[in-house]
């Protein structure tokens, strides 16, 4: 059980990513969202809609049918590839949740040896941790603002859903390594991971709520990257401030 917690980082990142990819399958197996209508008329019936249609959708267990009246109602995506995308779906989301469960049961378990502050240059730690953790954000986030609209266009609804929690995961995963690696000492494991959770999720909020504001969700825009290293370097900033032994400047 110690080492299936242990990888707890892995098995929700597996999961993330796996889903996102089942999303995408998913919306690709089933009539354009763009104009449904029509990729019923091609697929089913070799060339564009002469009459309405009505395009019937479900995301569990995936499946699409195309009403074109009288009766005559076709499935647009086969049993089988319903069925294998229904089970793959139910996989991945076992290893979803049990990794997401034991990522949070990792945020109130053992605290770990603690890492002295003795021999450690700490203005130098938190200049680094300011300024490098600060533009890895920035390159991190600029990735995101490519992943999210890929995500929304291709896994719609659920791909959207999939990427708010893989960005606050993968953010947090990211803010909790550059803490260890530059983070305020003394620390533990658990402090690091704690600080590092918070900052990512503090981030993507800030991030959400400019994008809402500016009325531009549910796509990020580029600018989203220097707000993200702008309010990492406040966060941080604030984590050294209430560490234990402040560094005076």
């Amino acid at each position: 059980m110690q080492w299936l917690r242990r990888q707890a980082g892995l098995l929700s990142g597996l999961g993330l990513v796996c889903g996102l990819g089942w999303a995408i399958a998913v919306s690709t197996a089933m009539p354009s969202w763009f104009d449904p209508g029509e990729a019923c008329a091609k697929k089913l019936h070799g060339g564009s809609p002469d009459s309405t249609i009505e395009v019937h959708t479900s995301w569990f267990p995936p499946s699409a049918t195309c009403d074109f009246g009288g009766g005559d109602v076709r499935q647009y995506m086969s049993t089988t590839r319903s069925t294998v995308l229904s089970v793959l779906g139910v996989l991945i989301l076992v290893v979803l949740v049990t990794g997401l469960v034991l990522t949070i049961k990792r945020l109130s378990g053992e605290p770990g040896p603690t890492r002295p502050a003795e021999g450690v240059e700490l203005r130098r730690r938190r200049r680094n941790q300011l300024t490098f953790g600060a533009l890895d954000v920035l390159l991190a986030v600029a990735v995101l603002v490519f992943f999210n609209a890929v995500a929304i266009v291709l896994g719609e609804i659920v791909g959207g859903v999939l990427f708010v929690v893989t960005t606050i995961a993968g953010l947090s995963a990211l803010c909790t390594a550059l803490d260890r690696h530059m983070g305020p000492l003394p620390s533990t494991a658990l402090e690091s991971r704690r600080r590092g959770t918070v900052t990512g999720a503090t981030l993507f909020g800030v991030i959400f709520t400019a994008t809402a504001v500016t009325g531009q969700l549910p796509f990020f825009r580029l600018w989203a990257a220097p707000l993200a290293a702008l309010t990492y370097a406040a966060v941080v900033h604030l984590q050294w401030s209430r560490q234990r032994d402040p560094v005076k400047v």
